[in-house]
């Protein structure tokens, strides 16, 4: 009697651990899934997008989304194999972009750019320097490609350097910074 309790007992604890371990398994089966084809999970490295995301920061991006002006996306960098840049879709294919004295203007209409209106912007301006120094693009934004630019004008590369992103290029649009903590935020 006692070592069938002893064995009932063994047998407990085992299919316990064994459940456990089962449970792990298919947890990390869903989280791979999910961050392999809907979500990903980023890092931004560098100050090309301050104030808006500080290096170190972390974020939620979804996958398959249609971009659209505005948008804060991760891309495949095309000057830099392997690596992501985290941008603002300024252009969409056929705008023509121009800045002309930190003003933006698409197809000839002024674009309201609250995001700028940070410390970064008014130091240039004390210093009676332009925060996004003047362009015209010499062609329109190609189908099936965007411009983008950081929202830290004057030390971001950007489509101002290495050109238009192809839409294959963009991995995905930044949904959520859920890292430093007291920075949650929904984009």
């Amino acid at each position: 009697m006692v070592e069938t309790k002893k064995r009932n007992d063994d047998e407990s604890i085992g299919r316990f651990v064994l459940d456990i371990i089962i449970m792990f398994a298919i947890l990390m089966g869903i989280y791979y899934f999910i961050f392999s084809f809907f979500l990903s999970n980023e890092t931004v490295s560098g100050p090309s997008m301050q104030p808006t995301f500080e290096n170190g920061d972390r974020l939620i991006a979804v996958r398959h989304f249609t971009p659209k002006r505005n948008d804060i996306v991760i891309l495949k960098a095309p000057d830099q194999k392997g690596a992501l840049y985290i941008k603002r879709i300024i252009g969409t294919p056929g705008d023509m972009v121009t800045s002309k004295n930190d003003k933006l203007y698409i197809n000839g209409k002024q674009i309201a750019e609250p995001y700028l209106n940070n410390g970064y912007q008014r130091e240039s301006h004390k210093l009676g320097e332009l925060y996004t120094n003047n362009f015209t693009l010499k062609k329109r934004v190609p189908k099936d490609s965007y411009f983008v630019m950081g929202d830290h004008r004057d030390v971001s590369k950007d489509s101002r350097y290495f050109g238009f992103v192809k839409r294959s290029a963009l991995v995905g649009r930044v949904v959520f910074r859920y890292w430093p903590f007291t920075q949650w935020k929904t984009f």
